[in-house]
C-alpha cells in the first residue's frame, strides 16, 4: 500500500460517508458506504491479515481513494446508490455482472394482453413479475402460464397481420385471437386468472374458475364449462407440487446469505399465500465486500427490479440501513414492508430452510469450480505447458456450399465461457470454399491486433486436425509471434477406423496425444470447440437470413431499388422491418397497404422456413 494512501487514511475522520476506490488509471472500481469511514477503511489498508488471496489481489489494484462525508448513514446509503449507477464500478454487487435478470410483463391496457419475457422494468403501468434467477426458470413459468390459460404467444406484428390461425390454435394451446371472434372481456378473464396465478393466489384462481364453470353449466354452455374444468385440473396439478411452508398463509420472501472461499450465494425463497412457489439462487464474488454490504446492496437492487413486494422480508442476518430500506420498500409498495431477522418459532424455521438451500448451492458451485480447476491443471500437464491455460481461444469456420463464409472466436476463462471476449469474422475476398484459407485469414486478422489492446491467449485451439494446426503455426510464424502462447488442434474421432475419442494434436508431434488418463482435459477442449461451432453456425445462419431477406425485397413487384433503399434506411435493417406494422410500412413514400402486407408476409416466411444447415 502506497504512502499516499496511508497518509489519506490517517486524515480520514470517524464520520459516516461514502468512499470510492480507484485504480492506476484513476477509474472508480468500487464504491462503498460506512457509518464510520475510518473504521471501514482500516479493514482494507491496516488489518490485512484477514484477507483471502483473491481479496488481497484486488486490494493491490487500489492506487487511490476518495471520500465524501455525509450528515448521516442514511444519506450515505442514498449517495452510494447514486454513485454506483453513475460509475458502474467493476467490483460492486450488481446482479449478474450488470445484466438484468428476466421478468414477465403483462400490459393490461392492451385489448388482448400478451405475456412477455423482458429484461427491464419500464414506467409504463404494465404488470411485472420476477426477477427470475435464470432463463430456464422464467421459461418454465411462461410455459406453465401459456399452457394453462392459453394466452396468445405471437408478437404484436404477427398478431396484427395473420390471415389464419397458427399451429398453437390447432393444438388447442391458444384461443386463436388473431382470426377468431373472441371478446376482449372474455379473454381478459383468462389474463386476470394468470395474474393471480403469478402472484401465488392459486386457491383464489380455482375458486373463481369453479364459480365460472357453474355459471357456464347453468346457461348450458357446456363446451366453455369443460374448458374451465380442464383449467381447474391444470392449476390444481401445479398446486399439488407446491409445498405449504407457512401455516399463516401470508406472503413472504425469505432471504439467506452463505459465503466461503471468496464466493457468496444469496438464496430467495418466494412464499405466496403460504405456498413455496419458487427458489432462486444469486451467486457473487466477495471481492472487497463484507456480508452486510453484499446483503444490503442485494436487497436494494433486487427490489428495484421486482414487480411485487411482500409485506414481510425475513433474513438470516441483519443489514445496515434496515429502517431506511423498510421506508424505501414501503413507499414503493404503498403499504408497510417489514425486514426482520427472526430468532425463534415458525419464521426462524423458514430462515433456516433458506440457509440450508443457500449453503447447498454454494457447496455445489465451489465443487464445480474445483472440477474446472482440475480440468485446467490436467490440460496443462497433458500439453506440457509451463503455466495454466487460464485463457483459451478457439476458432471455427462455417459456410453453406461456399456461400456466406464466416468464422467465430470464443474465449474460455478459468474453464468457463467468457462471452465478452467472443468475436465474429466475415471471410473476405474468397469466392471459393477453402477451410484452410478461411482459417489463415481469420487467424491473421486476430493476431495482427496489438496485444496491449487484445491480449494473447494462454492456449489457442483450432477446430481440425494436423492441417488446421499447420495453418495456425504458419500464421504465427508469418507474424513473428512464436512462443507467445501454446497451440493445439482438436479433430473429431473417425468411427470408421474404430476411434473412440476425439484427437488432440500439438506442434512437433505427428500422432495425437494419448488422452486415456486425461479425459477431463479432453472434455474441456471439446466443450470449447463445440461452443465455437455453435457460435459460428448461429452467425452464419443470420448472415444467410439477411441475404435471403434482401433478395426477398427484390422479388416483390412494386418495390424497386429506390424503395428498397428507403425501407432499409428507415428501419435500419430487416430485423426492425419484420417488427413493423402494415401502417408503419405503408406510411413511407411510394408504399401502400397492399405492398406492405405482401412484404410482411414474405419476411415472415423467412422466419418460418428457418432450416438448420450444416456448418
Amino acid at each position: 500500500m502506497t504512502s499516499t494512501i496511508i497518509k489519506k487514511y490517517r486524515q480520514t475522520p470517524h464520520k459516516p460517508g461514502v468512499y470510492l476506490m480507484k485504480d492506476a488509471k484513476s477509474k472508480t472500481i468500487y464504491v462503498g458506504k460506512a457509518k464510520d469511514l475510518k473504521k471501514r477503511l482500516s479493514s482494507y489498508f491496516i488489518k490485512k491479515n484477514n484477507h483471502d488471496a483473491k481479496t488481497a489481489v484486488l486490494l493491490e489494484m487500489i492506487k487511490d481513494f476518495e471520500i465524501v462525508i455525509t450528515s448521516s448513514d442514511h444519506e450515505a446509503f442514498i449517495l452510494e446508490s447514486n454513485l454506483i449507477k453513475e460509475y458502474n464500478p467493476k467490483y460492486n454487487i450488481i446482479l449478474k455482472d450488470g445484466k438484468n435478470y428476466p421478468l414477465l410483463r403483462i400490459n393490461m391496457n392492451d385489448t388482448y394482453p400478451a405475456i412477455q419475457k423482458v429484461r427491464k422494468i419500464k414506467n409504463d403501468n404494465a404488470l411485472y413479475f420476477g426477477p427470475y434467477s435464470s432463463s430456464l426458470s422464467v421459461n418454465r413459468t411462461l410455459k406453465q402460464i401459456q399452457k394453462i390459460f392459453k394466452l396468445r404467444k405471437c408478437k404484436n406484428t404477427q398478431f396484427k397481420n395473420r390471415s389464419r390461425p397458427c399451429l398453437n390454435f390447432q393444438i388447442k394451446a391458444c384461443l386463436g385471437l388473431c382470426c377468431n371472434d373472441v371478446p376482449s372481456e372474455e379473454y381478459k378473464k383468462q389474463v386476470k386468472d394468470a395474474v393471480l396465478f403469478l402472484k401465488g393466489r392459486s386457491k383464489q384462481v380455482v375458486k373463481k374458475l369453479k364459480t365460472r364453470m357453474t355459471e357456464y353449466a347453468e346457461t348450458q354452455a357446456y363446451e366453455k364449462a369443460a374448458q374451465v374444468r380442464d383449467t381447474i385440473f391444470a392449476v390444481q396439478n401445479i398446486m399439488e407440487r407446491q409445498v405449504v411452508v407457512s401455516p399463516d398463509m401470508k406472503d413472504r420472501d425469505v432471504i439467506a446469505f452463505a459465503a466461503d472461499k471468496g464466493r457468496a450465494v444469496i438464496t430467495v425463497l418466494i412464499i405466496r399465500a403460504g405456498y413455496l412457489i419458487d427458489t432462486s439462487h444469486y451467486p457473487f464474488d466477495l471481492g472487497f465486500k463484507n456480508p452486510d454490504e453484499i446483503l444490503s446492496a442485494f436487497l436494494e437492487q433486487y427490489y428495484q427490479n421486482t414487480g411485487f413486494l411482500p409485506s414481510f422480508i425475513l433474513l438470516n442476518q441483519g443489514v445496515e440501513n434496515k429502517l431506511f430500506l423498510e421506508q424505501l420498500f414501503s413507499e414503493k409498495k404503498g403499504k408497510k414492508v417489514r425486514i426482520h431477522v427472526p430468532a425463534r418459532g415458525e419464521k426462524r424455521r423458514l430462515v433456516e430452510m433458506a440457509v440450508v438451500n443457500a449453503s447447498r448451492e454454494l457447496e455445489k458451485r465451489l465443487l464445480k469450480e474445483e472440477e474446472e480447476r482440475a480440468s485446467i491443471s490436467m490440460l496443462k500437464d497433458l500439453l506440457g505447458m509451463e503455466k495454466l491455460p487460464s485463457k483459451i481461444e478457439c476458432f471455427d469456420n462455417s459456410n453453406l456450399s461456399g456461400q456466406d463464409p464466416v468464422s467465430s472466436m470464443v474465449v474460455f476463462k478459468d474453464g468457463r465461457p467468457y462471452k465478452k471476449g467472443y468475436r465474429k469474422y466475415i471471410i473476405r475476398d474468397l469466392d471459393f470454399q477453402d477451410d484452410y484459407a478461411y482459417m489463415y485469414q481469420v487467424l491473421e486478422r486476430r493476431f495482427s491486433k496489438d496485444p496491449t489492446q487484445m491480449a494473447y491467449p494462454d492456449l489457442l485451439v483450432v477446430d481440425g486436425g494436423k492441417g488446421q494446426l499447420s495453418m495456425a503455426l504458419a500464421v504465427i510464424k508469418d507474424l513473428n509471434i512464436e512462443n507467445r502462447f501454446w497451440v493445439a488442434g482438436l479433430a473429431k474421432k473417425n468411427e470408421a477406423k474404430g476411434e473412440l475419442f476425439d484427437k488432440i494434436y500439438i506442434p512437433g508431434r505427428s500422432n495425437p496425444l494419448n488422452t486415456n488418463q486425461a479425459k477431463k482435459a479432453l472434455y474441456l477442449l471439446q466443450q470449447v470447440r463445440d461452443e465455437a461451432h455453435r457460435f459460428a453456425i448461429t452467425f452464419q445462419r443470420k448472415r444467410r437470413e439477411k441475404r435471403a431477406g434482401l433478395s426477398v425485397l427484390d422479388t416483390i413487384p412494386g418495390i424497386g431499388p429506390k424503395k428498397k433503399k428507403g425501407l432499409l434506411k428507415h428501419f435500419k435493417g430487416l430485423s426492425q422491418m419484420k417488427k413493423a406494422s402494415i401502417e408503419d410500412i405503408a406510411s413511407l413514400p411510394g408504399l401502400n397497404k397492399k405492398l406492405a402486407k405482401v412484404l410482411i408476409e414474405k419476411l415472415n416466411q423467412i422466419d418460418q422456413n428457418d432450416m438448420k444447415f450444416p456448418g
